[in-house]
């Protein structure tokens, strides 16, 4: 059935773009694409849609510029490096977007903001109140305050949770893969896409391979947890690579591109 051509009536759009989508092999910024992703969410938002980023990036940002050419592993460095590129990086996303006529809003966010009911609140009504105001959200986990108790861990899981935190209806996730796989396509030639997904009760953890990059986080693994998250919340997802941002066009446009997880909203449209 065909799923994918409803996606252009959604209205309410997160897109996740992940550090590996932001930056160089060596972990520098890779300033082109980011301004091709600028414009290419500057488009979607005049088109009439809302539109939030939560964008990777804070702490490959605080090591490029520190001269680092991979992530420490020590979690205080880590948390220097996020406060130091998060200041880096919303001031790149600012000019980009300004140049645009586009004003952003920046949001960071630990585990608690969102469990602890009172702050969840006030989180979804900060949100709410910039989306209304034509603000375009930008969001991120506070790594720089983050601990094991209060991180989300990866930012695939932080959109899923703020797609439901706000009544989205469309999650975009940019990776450096194409999609879902049915093994890793980096090991297996015979690998294939996943062009849908529509029943979450398989087992979609056979399909889990990880293979994070130098700054990265999220694989395969945090995928599939964002993916049932959105489900339950009726939310679709799609997974697709970033390396053109544009790409964001094709899946709104209804085009076969990366691996949609379908809600039940678009089972019962047919």
């Amino acid at each position: 059935m065909e799923y994918r051509k409803h996606l252009k009536n959604k209205k309410k759009i997160v897109i996740k773009v992940g550090s590996s989508s932001l930056t160089h092999s060596n972990g520098k910024l890779n300033l082109m694409r980011i301004e091709k992703l600028v414009r290419a969410i500057v488009d979607v938002h005049n088109s009439g849609k809302d539109v939030l980023l939560v964008s990777s990036g804070a702490i490959a940002t605080g090591a490029a510029k520190m001269g680092l050419d991979k992530k420490p592993e020590d979690k205080i460095k880590k948390q220097a490096l996020a406060a130091i590129g998060q200041a880096e990086l919303i001031k790149i996303y600012d000019k980009f977007f300004q140049e645009y006529n586009k004003t952003v809003g920046q949001i960071l966010i630990t585990k608690d903001g969102i469990e602890n009911s009172i702050r969840r609140k006030n989180a979804k009504n900060t949100i709410n109140e910039l989306l209304s105001m034509g603000i375009i959200p930008i969001i991120n986990e506070n790594d720089t305050i983050s601990t094991h108790e209060i991180e989300f861990g990866d930012n695939d899981t932080l959109s899923a949770v703020v797609s439901s935190l706000i009544n989205a209806d469309l999650l975009i996730l940019l990776s450096d893969i194409d999609g879902m796989f049915t093994s890793d396509p980096k090991m297996n030639d015979t690998a294939k896409l996943i062009s849908e997904v529509i029943d979450m009760s398989v087992e979609l953890e056979s399909y889990i391979y990880d293979n994070n990059s130098a700054f990265g986080t999220g694989g395969m693994t945090s995928k599939i947890i964002a993916a049932r998250h959105c489900i339950e919340h009726n939310i679709d997802m799609v997974i697709t690579n970033g390396s053109d941002p544009s790409i964001i066009f094709d899946v709104l446009a209804g085009k076969d591109v990366g691996t949609h997880f379908v809600s039940q909203t678009l089972i019962n449209c047919e």
